[in-house]
């Protein structure tokens, strides 16, 4: 049994020592996980404040806008492969490294069109070289985010959760000095543009040199231990065949980013750049707090969500009713404490003219609950074979975005693009949840908080 998964995981005779062990070691792998992200979420806001500083507000809003078109072409370059290898290595283990090669081939080329279509939008803006500098300099950050999101699951297979938070973390720092420099010396736009092109390539280097061993089928796999005599991969799947069976994913995580970013870029070509500099900084605010359940359900349970869904029900169904829930409350709770903190910060550090960032935050804080409480029971339909379902979902709350975004841009502007977030985080979280109790947790008798008591620190199944 996999240290990491005892929390859920069924086990033989009680041993509370080794279980409350085995639970700690699950907490320390959580924890530095969860240190990473605070690292990265305040190393992202350090990089918005000085640049909103030390840039002209046209000039910062021309650069959150370009990265907002980064962040939602990465999942393109990526293709879903990331999800992907989690799903295969979770199902078949070792057979899955015959998905390996080719997968990379995909993303390859998707990283090469990507690139090449970012290079044409920058020759667009030949009117503005400053702005088509910056977009093609960006260029490169694609590549870098589609490298750090094999990455991160190489690491969750792997089980290295100190390499994965280290990864994580080490762009943003970069990024921080960057802006450090622009700040200090007084730097231009492209100046930053550029400094952010050099840790893109950074970056994509050292992912390179971690993936190595995977990419070879040399490394061990968590929750898979190798065994004399093993079966061997089989041969390569064809490109074709990887490309089908990560449509689903790829469509997944561009629906989940539309919600971050179009808001920022839709607001930009209605309003101008200054209004995007305003929007920008809030939903840099709601991107740092996103990443709580991302943490949880993307890079620590994902994996192990694959595996008990082949053989644990009752791990399911403890997922499901106090991973839901507790994320409910605790988006709750995140969520006054961000509009307690921002009213009276995003002024103070930013500035006068970004005094209606700090009220648009105060709406946009509406979604942090359902957002939380959505990535729970979608991590269900992941996992449980209705992913081609859970797609349908994250389309329609997609479409009612862009609608919502369309018909209250015009009207309210950066507010009405703040509620159209709103609306779409709710009808999300309802069909989510919807979906997971009758199709997942059906009629099944929900486990109680003694049955979890007794999985978490004794290892034992709760009694049929």
């Amino acid at each position: 049994m996999s240290p990491a998964s005892v929390d859920l995981d069924q086990g033989g005779p009680a041993r509370p020592v080794a279980a409350r062990g085995r639970v700690a070691r699950v907490l320390i792998h959580l924890s530095m996980l969860g240190l990473s992200q605070v690292g990265v979420t305040v190393a992202a806001f350090v990089t918005q404040i000085l640049l909103a500083r030390s840039l002209p507000q046209a000039a910062f809003g021309t650069m959150t806008a370009a990265l907002a078109v980064v962040s939602l072409t990465a999942p393109l370059a990526v293709f879903g492969v990331s999800e992907l290898w989690l799903q295969r290595f979770g199902q078949e283990g070792e057979r899955a490294y015959r998905w390996v090669g080719p997968s990379l081939r995909l993303v390859l080329i998707a990283c090469v069109l990507i690139v090449a279509g970012m290079l044409a939008w920058a020759v667009a803006e030949l009117r503005d070289p400053a702005e088509g500098g910056v977009r093609a300099l960006l260029a490169c950050v694609v590549v870098a985010q589609a490298a750090l999101a094999l990455v991160a699951s190489v690491q969750q297979l792997r089980g290295a959760y100190g390499g994965l938070s280290a990864l994580q973390a080490a762009p943003h720092l970069g990024r921080v000095l960057v802006v450090l420099a622009v700040w200090l010396f007084g730097l231009s736009v492209l100046s930053a543009a550029a400094g952010y092109a050099v840790v893109a390539v950074l970056t994509v280097v050292a992912c390179a040199v971690v993936m190595r061993p995977f990419v070879r089928g040399e490394m061990p796999l968590e929750g898979h231990p190798r065994t004399a005599g093993a079966e061997p991969p089989g041969p390569a799947v064809p490109v074709t065949a990887v490309a089908r069976a990560a449509t689903p994913f790829v469509l997944g995580n561009v629906f989940y980013l539309l919600g971050i970013y179009l808001g920022t870029v839709a607001v930009a070509e209605l309003r101008g750049p200054e209004a995007a500099a305003v929007l920008s900084v809030p939903m840099s605010v709601l991107t740092a707090v996103y990443l709580v359940p991302r943490v949880a359900f993307q890079q620590y349970f994902l994996a192990k969500l694959h595996r008990w869904s082949q053989t644990d029900r009752d791990a399911i169904l403890m997922a499901y009713r106090y991973g839901g829930t507790g994320m409910l409350a605790l988006g709750a709770v995140i969520a006054v404490l961000v509009v307690l903190c921002g009213l009276p910060g995003l002024p103070f550090l930013l500035g006068a003219e970004y005094r209606e960032s700090a009220t648009v935050l105060a709406v946009l804080a509406l979604a942090i609950p359902f957002r939380f409480a959505g990535a729970a029971v979608a991590s269900l339909l992941t996992s449980g074979g209705l992913l081609r379902r859970k797609v349908v979902y994250q389309g329609v709350g997609a479409l009612v975005f862009v609608v919502a975004l369309a018909v209250a841009t015009p009207f309210w502007g950066i507010m009405g693009a703040a509620a159209a977030t709103v609306v779409a985080e709710i009808v999300l979280c309802a069909l989510f949840w919807i979906a997971v109790r009758r199709r997942v947790v059906g009629d099944a008798d929900l486990p109680s908080w003694h049955d979890l008591r007794l999985r978490l620190t004794r290892g034992t199944p709760r009694a049929s």
